[in-house]
């Protein structure tokens, strides 16, 4: 019972991560914080997998790399966009504005 609970955890933390994602887009810092939980819920996935097939556990730190960078691509726009525009909202941006 213990097992199906430590395998149901990060399912059920990949698909509130969606549904906020999908239901929160007003700001485009809650928009990458959830992006951040579904890496976070995926590398738990990930690594209970490769634990339980008895794999290296080297690939999980290649995604955990990656995700760092794309968190950090993710802050640096976040940063300009509030440079540019003074506001991460996103109803104040214009599509023909570039």
């Amino acid at each position: 019972m213990m097992m199906f609970m430590l395998y149901l955890l990060p399912l059920l933390m990949l698909l509130s991560g969606v549904m906020v994602y999908i239901s929160n887009r007003a700001h485009l810092l809650a928009t990458l914080l959830s992006l951040e939980f579904i890496v976070l819920a995926l590398f738990l996935c990930l690594f209970e997998v490769l634990n339980f097939l008895n794999y290296e556990n080297f690939f999980s730190m290649m995604f955990l790399t990656f995700s760092v960078c794309e968190g950090a691509l993710g802050l640096s726009v976040l940063v300009s966009m509030i440079r540019t525009h003074g506001t991460d909202y996103f109803q104040t941006f214009s599509v023909l504005q570039c």
